[in-house]
């Protein structure tokens, strides 16, 4: 048995100015045909999931292509273009029995608000109607009808942080092998209550979603039920498919799979009054950081959540933290133009410098500083726990360590790079434990890393394009009525 291995994912923020091409892709993720064993295989991550399963379930696994960006502004055309042309083309080639597709499920391209319904809908066209796709999607996806048509079977991820990313790929390919051997006929159904679950309750850990998602699990011991997955969905991208998803799988049952996913649909909007999050903002935040005895204090900086598709070089919590004077504090922001200014000038040498706020003034205003450069790094590291997103190699770009007044350190990378990681920090010999207050851009995706070194977390309504509040944002195109909104 021959199975085609293939990712293109992107979690698109339609509020994001910046676009999303090629370079983006090439410089975080993407690796065509054998290339994706070397880069993927040990990853903690769907694909690694994918090949770790073909050793154990006696398939050969078949690489075509897999592509991975940085959350951003939706992705250029040409690059959905190619990408899905790449995959179609090597199907035609290899003639495999089935494909094991990961996508996110947020992502929007251009020309296409369902930008993953259409990279389904080109393979199912291309392939025929009877050719096995089971699909990965990731916990914020925001899953179309469409999506839902177009493949053989649906898994997603069941926790957020992501630390079951492997697992997930490894159910996939679980179900698409009892397909080609004709075991199971699935049938998918899907049901999108009309409620926005915001972003910070999306902790699969923690109430409302915890028991939510233990009764997803407990759906799939029933007879007939091959998957149960609840999306919450992805509040930063304005289309029609925006919010969450419960998809179903069952062997030849629809109405099975049709009832079941409306439960918990249902149950879902039983609990909307439970969706909502209030913040401190910024000022109150930095105080209660500047006065907390359990150390380090972790500042969630929810507005430039790097790993919603944030700018990553917002000021307003570095700026209140100089105002008030806070010390031991460790900001990172994305400003390759002040990386390289530091690395033309040196170790040791004093700068002062101009940093952030260019990618828009939706994160705050640029901000004039001086420092010591102490670190130069090209921004390369490797990450072997399991984290979300499940990558192992990183890349920042070349990145410089700034000593700040008040022993405050500021890293400045030249990729946007979420706080996935304790690498981000470490590999710039920075000890998160010795530092008073670490900024996290970020919203639930940092606590696999931070959690555990963490003492307090303050979670801050700072403005942005990933800021808390859904109702900061001019919505045109989602449906409508949406829990809060109306």
């Amino acid at each position: 048995m021959h199975l085609a291995i293939a990712g293109f994912l992107h979690e698109s923020n339609t509020f994001n100015p910046l676009r999303t091409d090629r370079a983006a892709f090439a410089a975080q993720g993407l690796a065509f045909g054998s290339a994706l064993l070397q880069e993927w295989r040990a990853a903690h991550h769907e694909v690694g999931g994918f090949l770790e399963s073909a050793e154990h379930l006696g398939f050969e696994p078949v690489p075509l292509v897999m592509a991975w960006a940085t959350p951003s502004g939706p992705v250029v055309d040409a690059v959905l273009d190619e990408m899905t042309g790449v995959i179609i083309e090597r199907l035609k080639q290899q003639r495999p029995d089935g494909l094991l597709l990961a996508l996110h499920g947020a992502m929007v391209a251009e020309s296409y608000p369902d930008a993953d319904g259409e990279v389904l809908c080109r393979i199912r066209r291309a392939m025929g109607p009877g050719f096995p796709i089971v699909v990965t999607f990731d916990l914020h996806g925001n899953v179309s009808e469409r999506v839902a048509e177009y493949c053989t079977a649906a898994v997603a991820y069941r926790t957020n942080p992501h630390v079951d990313q492997r697992e997930c790929g490894q159910r996939a390919a679980a179900l698409l092998v009892r397909i080609v051997h004709g075991e199971i006929r699935p049938t998918v159904a899907l049901a999108k209550p009309p409620v926005i679950v915001n972003i910070m309750v999306h902790d699969t850990s923690q109430e409302p979603l915890k028991s939510l998602m233990d009764e997803t699990r407990a759906l799939e011991e029933q007879p007939g039920i091959l998957a149960v997955s609840l999306l919450p969905g992805f509040a930063y991208s304005d289309v029609p498919q925006m919010g969450p998803a419960i998809l179903v799988v069952t062997d030849g049952q629809p109405e099975l799979a049709r009832q079941t996913a409306q439960v918990l649909a249902d149950r879902l909007w039983e609990r909307r009054a439970q969706l909502v999050r209030q913040l401190p903002d910024a000022a109150t935040a930095v105080t209660q950081a500047r006065t907390a005895k359990r150390l380090p204090v972790i500042l969630v900086d929810t507005g430039d959540n790097v790993g919603g598709g944030s700018a990553a070089d917002g000021t307003v919590l570095l700026a209140e933290m100089l105002k008030q004077g806070a010390t031991d504090g460790v900001v990172c922001l994305y400003d390759p133009e002040e990386a390289q200014r530091c690395a033309a000038a040196g170790i040791s040498a004093e700068i002062r410098l101009k940093i952030g706020g260019k990618v828009d003034r939706l994160h705050g205003e640029p901000m004039a500083v001086t420092g010591r450069v102490k670190v130069l790094h090209d921004g390369t590291y490797l990450e072997p726990e399991v984290r979300h997103g499940g990558k192992r190699l990183n890349h920042m770009g070349l990145t410089a360590l700034v000593e700040l007044p008040g022993n405050n350190l500021l890293v400045l990378n030249s990729l946007r790079h979420p706080p996935f990681s304790l690498g981000q920090l470490t590999c710039l010999g920075i000890q998160p434990k010795q530092q008073r207050i670490l900024v996290v851009k970020a919203a639930i995706a940092y606590k696999a890393a931070y959690a555990p070194v963490g003492g307090t977390s303050i979670e801050v309504d700072t403005p942005g394009v990933t800021a808390v509040n859904p109702e900061r944002f001019a919505y045109r195109h989602i449906r409508r009525p949406m829990f809060p909104l109306v």
